[in-house]
């Protein structure tokens, strides 16, 4: 299991937790493609590749309520650019981030349109909360900004 980021710090994976129980289930494209459209909405989550072409997600942004991305190695960001992309076509729910990302990504994370991080406790032990957490008030901190003159 792993340990979720937000601008709070680190929680539990709630969602982990709730898959053990049986309360929700992370599906791939494919699996959410052939599944029954009963399951209430935000029991289910949707699992993508960090190739996958945004576009064929629309039709699942109702069923869904958490969109994992993964990103496979620290220096591959195509992940953010899926985070954009599925909130310009106007995914609501969800984004998480999930692989290999560190401290100083969280910040371009959240201002892509990620909601959360998952580390493993692993990154945890190197990269402690504050770490993360210093970087939590992603808003203000940009270099978009100093060039609009605002601080």
């Amino acid at each position: 299991m792993g340990i979720i980021v937000t601008d709070s710090g680190f929680q539990e994976d709630s969602l982990a937790i709730a898959s053990a129980s049986g309360d929700f289930r992370m599906l791939g494209l494919d699996e959410l493609q052939q599944s029954d459209e009963s399951a209430p909405p935000g029991k289910v989550g949707l699992a993508v590749d960090n190739s996958v072409d945004t576009e064929t997600l629309v039709p699942f942004f109702e069923r869904v309520s958490v969109i994992a991305i993964p990103f496979p190695s620290f220096p591959d960001g195509r992940g953010f650019s899926i985070a954009r992309e599925l909130r310009q076509l106007g995914y609501k729910g969800t984004l998480r981030a999930t692989g290999h990302l560190i401290a100083d990504q969280y910040a371009h994370a959240r201002r892509t349109g990620f909601d959360e991080v998952e580390i493993s406790p692993e990154l945890a032990a190197r990269q402690p909360e504050e770490q993360w957490t210093a970087r939590a008030d992603w808003q203000n901190h940009f270099y978009q900004k100093r060039l609009l003159g605002e601080r």
